[in-house]
């Protein structure tokens, strides 16, 4: 079977021969991994299950200070200590001056002819992803600074209806440019939890987000994709939800905040775990053994009735042993 026909099955709650993977880095840990195996192809040998597309057009972030990068809804990044992506350090949208900002032009944004030219790199015939990060919450926290969207979902909700309207707007035009492509599943990023539960509290994102997830994920279900959500924290209270909204896969599924055992007993029929994989506690703080240990359970446990893509909860972070990383990789690849 191909990859991507393997992780097909599993979303369909087969058991397979193996259970799949995806490994991601942050750039510095890469680099340190190149180091450990002094190999820089040592990613492209990995057997990653999953591809993700790339689509955006070049140039759309643009260095406009030493270390501050700008993107293209005119969000300023301070990327001194972490390049991956940074610190917001601007605001470009206030509940006075809406009317005048605009929306970038998704056409200006989308390259089609990357995205093209990107899938027929997917040589392995992995799964396929189209990743729409950023997608309501966060889009709209960036724009206008964290405190000021969660004092205004509270205290200017026209406010927020009207920003979140006009950032799902430009998500379908996206995402009806993703689904256009021949992807196997669309990956919708949007980080709601914290390590001890919701940011907004479930009264608020009820109110506000689930509306237009609905709306997202239906749109990619009537195009025959399967819907992936990451959202980073303790949102594990939302599950129903999400899965009466057509969720398929969620991720990072984080072991520090979730009982992730307990999660696969209650929801394994109905929804699929990608991640699962200590970011916080074993790859920093484990040993070689401990982490062997831990993957190998997750495999055995969360994969036993298909429904799971092992993977690390999040891109590694800088700090996590070098030796236990490679054993992770060595369990993933030897099952």
């Amino acid at each position: 079977m191909e990859k991507r026909d393997i992780v097909k099955k599993t979303l369909e709650h087969y058991r397979c021969s193996v259970v799949p993977y995806n490994i991601g880095f942050t750039s510095r840990v890469k680099q340190q991994m190149v180091q450990y195996y002094n190999d820089p192809d040592f990613e492209k040998k990995l057997g990653n299950y999953l591809y993700f597309v790339e689509w955006t057009r070049d140039g759309l972030w643009k260095e406009v200070e030493p270390y501050v990068w700008e993107d293209h809804f005119g969000v300023r990044w301070y990327r001194k200590f972490h390049d991956d992506v940074g610190t917001v350090c601007n605001r470009v949208l206030s509940e006075e001056n809406t009317d005048e900002y605009e929306f970038p032009d998704p056409d200006s944004v989308f390259d089609e002819h990357k995205a093209v030219e990107s899938i027929a790199q997917n040589i392995d015939k992995c799964f396929c992803i189209g990743n729409l990060g950023f997608s309501l919450f966060e889009r709209a926290w960036t724009m206008t600074g964290m405190e000021n969207l969660l004092v205004a979902m509270v205290n200017n909700k026209k406010f927020v209806d009207g920003l979140f309207d006009k950032i799902c707007q430009y998500n379908m035009k996206i995402l009806e440019k993703l689904c256009g492509l021949p992807v196997d599943g669309i990956l919708i990023g949007d980080d709601w939890g914290q390590q001890t539960g919701l940011i907004m509290g479930p009264h608020l994102w009820h109110r506000f987000i689930e509306p237009r997830i609905k709306q997202m994920y239906s749109f990619v279900k009537s195009k025959g994709k399967y819907v992936f959500i990451h959202s980073c924290g303790k949102v594990d209270e939302l599950f129903n939800s999400l899965i009466e909204a057509g969720l398929d896969v969620f991720n990072p599924f984080q072991p520090e905040v979730i009982d992730v055992f307990q999660a696969k007993r209650d929801f394994g029929s109905r929804l699929s775990f990608y991640g699962g994989i200590s970011t916080q506690k074993i790859l920093p703080y484990g040993t070689v053994q401990e982490t062997k240990d831990h993957v190998k359970r997750l495999l055995d446990e969360i994969g036993k009735d298909g429904g799971y893509i092992a993977a690390p909860a999040h891109s590694i972070p800088y700090g996590a042993k070098v030796e236990n990383i490679a054993a992770m990789i060595e369990t993933l690849k030897n099952q």
